[in-house]
């Protein structure tokens, strides 16, 4: 298809002249004599680059431009003005113009700068596509959850994307803090902004400074070039710090710095550079144990969080197991081209009476490796890594008696939690008191303690 160029100058005959030689590089080209008939094109039809002169009646470049980049600022702008007023030019560049021309206009650069404009504008909106398609990635509907818990958390989530207030995500490995990183990311005002994940862990501490805040050429050995360090790269967005419990004293003092004044400074240099970002820290270690050892900052620690998400773990919320591993074999099964037909009810059994130890991650590391295995037929429980080897699905298994089996467990649990409360463990689990009465008299489970194991206490 030709692209579109979109000519806005009052001066008719170097707008023909310009329109004419457009036209022969093969483009579909549109004139406006004024900056208002120029916008109500663009609010027509789609264009996919403008070139517009700055000193115009009714509505001026300027003007036009302002109002562009609130209706179409993908579309690339290129303003073109007299040699003497280059000043207008390039204020216009910082109001959102890609570039500018100088009049009388060359045709080698005229064409050199309109063929930048359209890949500018290309890789827009390849970004946007993309950017789109890890928001779809990153939606609440990708947490797979029923738990009462879980929906509070989503909740807190939803409030939590529209501000950029410090988040600290708390859990054990494996329990998704990073997918709730990113569901705060993308689904909210930051969303369009970069999202830079940084697993402090896995960094030299050597390094670590340098890796966050960035160095100057020759600030040490190594340093060849200049460096932006994550936190600048994350501008405007979000900086998810993994294993924030990882960092050594001297760089806790120095994130501190930053959360506190706004600035980094890179190693090797004086100045310090101002940052807009947001900062969602993780951890899976308990940073107020870690206080009271003298190993983490307390102030960094109430900077950090501002707002604090407790991410269960798997064993307290099995109710959440089946959900989790249909959702894996749907899946890896369309992944992998296989032809698995679902789980047996042994096989469901033994997933719900695992420790899970890894959480969901090891939850969907099992699944992925039994659909590698049962392809054209249902898995067993002797595709789980879990179950001795050799073990049968018995013909009697029953899969609503292992649910019902593990809604006892559950609720035994949630009354246990409350003392055996009624009013406390209802509200707890989500129901009313009488339709607790009847649960416990279905499942046969006594109205005071009963000796047994539950579930393990939460934490």
């Amino acid at each position: 298809m030709k692209r579109t160029i979109l000519i806005v100058d009052d001066e008719k005959v170097l707008r023909e002249s310009l329109a004419a030689l457009m036209e022969d590089e093969g483009f579909e080209v549109l004139q406006a004599g004024n900056g208002r008939e120029a916008l109500d094109i663009v609010m027509a039809r789609p264009v996919d680059l403008i070139l517009s002169d700055v000193r115009m009646p009714e509505m001026d470049g300027e003007a036009l431009l302002a109002r562009l980049v609130q209706v179409a600022p993908e579309t690339p702008v290129i303003m073109m003005t007299a040699y003497g007023a280059v000043e207008n030019a390039v204020a216009a560049m910082r109001t959102g113009a890609r570039d500018y021309l100088l009049k009388p206009v060359q045709f080698d650069d005229l064409l050199m700068k309109v063929e930048r404009g359209l890949e500018f504008r290309d890789l827009s909106q390849s970004r946007r596509v993309m950017v789109d398609q890890i928001a779809r990635d990153s939606a609440f509907e990708n947490i797979v959850s029923e738990a009462p818990v879980m929906q509070r958390l989503f909740d807190q989530v939803r409030k939590l994307a529209t501000v950029k207030s410090s988040v600290l995500i708390m859990g054990e490995s494996g329990t998704g803090k990073e997918l709730f990183a990113r569901a705060i990311h993308f689904n909210g005002v930051t969303r369009n902004r970069p999202f830079v994940a940084v697993n402090c862990g896995a960094i030299p501490e050597s390094l670590i400074e340098s890796e966050l805040f960035g160095h100057k050429r020759g600030a040490f050995t190594g340093a060849v070039r200049d460096r932006v360090g994550y936190f600048e790269a994350a501008g405007g967005g979000t900086i998810f710090l993994d294993e924030i419990s990882t960092l050594p004293k001297n760089v806790q003092s120095a994130l501190l710095r930053v959360l506190e004044e706004r600035m980094v400074v890179p190693v090797g240099e004086t100045r310090p550079r101002p940052i807009d970002v947001r900062v969602i820290a993780a951890s899976n270690q308990d940073l107020e144990q870690m206080v009271r050892r003298g190993e983490f900052r307390e102030d960094l620690l109430y900077r950090l969080n501002v707002v604090s998400l407790q991410l269960p773990p798997l064993r307290e919320r099995r109710m959440d197991i089946p959900l989790l591993v249909h959702h894996f074999i749907a899946r890896y099964t369309g992944e992998m081209n296989k032809r698995v037909t679902g789980i047996t009810n042994g096989a469901m059994r033994a997933m719900l009476s695992h420790e899970w130890r890894g959480n969901v991650r090891e939850l969907e590391n099992v699944i992925e490796r039994a659909v590698i295995f049962a392809d054209g037929r249902e898995i067993l429980a002797d595709d789980l890594p879990f179950v001795a080897a050799g073990t049968a699905d018995a013909a009697g298994d029953d899969l609503k008696e292992a649910l019902r089996q593990f809604e006892r467990l559950h609720i035994v649990h949630c009354l246990r939690r409350c003392a055996y409360d009624k009013t406390e463990a209802a509200k707890l689990l989500g129901i009313g008191v009488s339709s607790l009465y009847r649960k416990m008299d279905e499942l046969e489970i006594a109205k005071s303690p009963e000796p047994g194991p539950g579930f393990p206490a939460m934490r």
